[in-house]
C-alpha cells in the first residue's frame, strides 16, 4: 500500500523527472502534497569575505522566480505546475534545467504574478524570460554541465531560452566592483557556482550568493497589532526561523501590506545586516512573501 511515508522515501530519492513520475502515478498529480512535487534543487550559501574563489564562476543573481524543467513540464522551487502558453515551454529541451523566470530588472511583481496565474497571459508571457544556469541530470562537474549548456542554448527560434552569462571569478575586489555595478544598474547580487561541483540537491558553498545585504526566510506565526501611525493595522509580524527561533518583523511594510498582511503560516523573505549578540537578526525587514513555496 502506497502511504504518506513511502511517498516522503521516494520524494528523497531522486532530483529529476522519475521520482515525480512514480509519485504521479501512484496518487494522481491532485491528490499530491506540495513536498511531494517540489523538485530537490541546489541552494546556495552566503559568501563572505575570505572564502577562496578558486574554480568558482559568476553570474548575475536574477531577481524572479525559481524555475524547473523536468523535460515535460514547468515547476517552481516550490512544486507548483506554471501554467505557460505552449509556445512558451514548446522549444525547451527534453531534459532537466534549472534556471529563474525573469521578467528583467525591478519587474519580481510581474514575474510573480505572470508564473502564479492558473490563466497565463500571452502578453504578460512575451515579457519573461527562462534565464537557465544549470542542467541538473547531466553527467560532470559544473564545468562540464556548463560546456553542454552553451551547446544547447541558445535557441534561435526562442530568444526567451537564455544560457546565464558566467565568467571566471578572480579576486574578491574585482567581484565586489561587478557587485556594485549590477545592483547599480537595478540587479539584485551575484552567484558564484563551483566549476569541480556535481549537482547536489542541498545548500552547499558549492552554490553562493553574494548580495550587499543578507536575507533568509521565516514562517509566520502571528500579527501583531500596531499602534500610534499603524493603529488598527498591522504593526509587526511575529516569525519563526526553521531552526525555531522567533523575532519581530516590523519594517519594510507598504500601507497595502499593513492592511492585508501575509497570512499567519506563509514563509516570508526578510532582509537584515548581520546578527546580534544573541544570534538573531540585526535591522530584519520584511521583503516578499516566499510565494513560489
Amino acid at each position: 500500500m502506497w502511504t504518506a511515508a513511502s511517498a516522503r522515501s521516494s520524494a528523497a530519492s531522486t532530483a529529476n523527472k522519475p521520482r515525480r513520475a512514480l509519485l504521479i502515478a501512484a496518487l494522481g498529480s491532485a491528490l499530491l502534497p506540495a513536498w511531494a512535487k517540489a523538485p530537490r534543487l541546489m541552494l546556495a550559501n552566503v559568501y563572505r569575505r575570505g572564502m577562496p574563489l578558486a574554480g568558482y564562476w559568476v553570474s548575475e543573481k536574477y531577481d524572479g522566480l525559481r524555475g524547473y524543467w523536468d523535460g515535460e513540464a514547468l515547476w517552481t522551487r516550490g512544486g507548483e505546475r506554471v501554467v505557460a502558453p505552449a509556445w512558451f515551454t514548446g522549444p525547451l529541451p527534453a531534459m532537466p534545467l534549472d534556471g529563474e523566470l525573469w521578467a528583467g530588472r525591478g519587474r519580481f511583481a510581474h514575474a510573480l504574478s505572470t508564473v502564479r496565474s492558473q490563466q497565463p497571459d500571452d502578453a504578460a508571457w512575451r515579457a519573461m524570460r527562462f534565464m537557465v544556469f544549470d542542467l541538473p541530470a547531466a553527467p560532470g562537474d559544473f564545468d562540464a554541465r556548463l560546456e553542454r549548456l552553451r551547446q544547447l542554448l541558445p535557441i534561435a527560434a526562442a530568444p526567451w531560452i537564455v544560457a546565464v552569462p558566467q565568467q571566471r571569478a578572480t579576486t574578491h575586489a574585482a567581484l565586489q566592483l561587478q557587485l556594485d555595478q549590477v545592483v547599480k544598474d537595478g540587479g539584485e547580487g551575484l552567484m558564484l557556482h563551483l566549476g569541480g561541483a556535481p549537482y547536489r540537491s542541498e545548500r552547499s558553498d558549492d552554490l553562493l550568493k553574494f548580495k550587499p545585504y543578507d536575507d533568509a526566510e521565516a514562517r509566520v506565526v502571528a500579527h501583531l497589532p500596531g499602534q500610534g501611525k499603524h493603529a488598527g493595522r498591522l504593526g509587526a509580524l511575529l516569525v519563526e526561523t526553521g531552526e525555531g527561533r522567533r523575532f519581530r518583523l516590523g519594517g519594510g511594510f507598504t500601507d497595502a501590506q499593513r492592511a492585508a498582511p501575509p497570512a499567519i503560516g506563509s514563509l516570508v523573505t526578510y532582509r537584515y545586516n548581520g546578527l546580534n549578540a544573541s544570534g538573531l537578526p540585526r535591522h530584519a525587514r520584511f521583503l516578499r512573501v516566499r510565494e513560489d513555496s
